[in-house]
């Protein structure tokens, strides 16, 4: 475990070492809303004899620290997917990464998506597990984001000495109930989670303005972008992950969306051989093929004929 500054928050980072075959992307994992980088240790311990990992907390959650109170933030909106996908940048930038890929749960994988829009040269496809979105419903929203709010503001520290709390969070958001280690894991980042970057993240993410633009971001990114699927998510039902994927100009020559059975929405650690096996695909057969066959295969034209 490592720690990072960047634009003024301490962040913590795992990074394992450099690949065999330096011509391997380094695989960057994004975590979701209330977690940590702890849900890719699986993921990472079978990936890393082949590629550099890098996991890392997001600011304000996990071991990484949030803005400080007592001075003006170096960032605008510091807790908006912009912002989180600034941080990224920087971090690739100060480990002297130059290729990799991204691979971000739930709201991680918005800020992959992002990401990859400001770092196009270095982020040579994104994978997002459980992430999706694009079509807002007020009512709906206004609903989620309620319910999102009174969660953050009812924690207390007490609450991590309740027998029991922890089996609940093996249930809750998964289509099988998880490990009672992976329990304990949720409830001690639900408690963790910094309050003005829980509700900072949860309200900039959620705006009208904000989930119309994620499609139009999608539909910009020329590198690979694949979704995975839990078939049982409740959270990011299979219809809102499509529709986003739909955007992508690579979806209609090869369908983008790979669907995880008896998977809810934390498919990292509920299908991680199945999400691994995946991973390695996707990313081995995009380092397979030469600039120029990517760009035929998804159908994109990096200079458009003249007419």
């Amino acid at each position: 475990m490592e720690t990072i500054e960047l634009f003024g928050v301490t962040h913590t980072y795992e990074l394992t070492p450099p690949s065999p075959d330096a011509d391997r992307p380094v695989l960057i994992f994004i975590h979701g809303w209330l977690l940590s980088r702890q849900y890719w240790r699986p993921l990472v311990e079978r990936l890393a004899p082949e590629y550099q990992c890098l996991c890392y907390d997001l600011r304000g959650f996990g071991d990484s620290s949030a803005v400080k109170t007592d001075q003006p933030p170096e960032q605008a909106r510091p807790y908006h997917l912009a912002a989180y996908a600034q941080d990224l940048v920087a971090l690739l930038a100060q480990l002297q990464i130059h290729q990799a890929w991204l691979i971000g749960h739930s709201l991680g994988g918005s800020i992959a998506l992002w990401a990859a829009e400001l770092a196009p040269s270095k982020i040579q496809g994104v994978i997002c597990l459980n992430s999706g979105g694009g079509i807002f419903l007020k009512e709906e929203f206004e609903r989620f984001r309620r319910a999102g709010c009174q969660i953050v503001n009812s924690r207390q520290p007490w609450l991590a000495y309740i027998p029991g709390l922890d089996w609940l969070f093996t249930r809750a958001m998964v289509a099988r109930p998880l490990s009672r280690n992976w329990g304990r894991q949720r409830l001690d980042d639900f408690l963790k989670a910094d309050r003005e970057a829980a509700l900072g993240a949860l309200l900039e993410t959620t705006t009208e303005p904000e989930v119309h633009h994620l499609p139009q971001l999608v539909a910009r990114l020329s590198q690979p972008v694949f979704f995975l699927a839990g078939q049982q998510d409740r959270v990011m039902e299979l219809q809102y992950v499509r529709h986003l994927a739909s955007f992508h100009p690579g979806f209609q020559q090869r369908d983008n969306v790979i669907e995880l059975a008896d998977c809810g929405h934390l498919s990292m650690v509920e299908q991680t051989s199945l999400v691994e096996a995946h991973i390695r695909d996707l990313v081995a057969d995009a380092c397979s093929r030469s600039s120029p066959s990517i760009a035929a295969d998804w159908c994109i034209d990096p200079q458009p004929s003249s007419p």
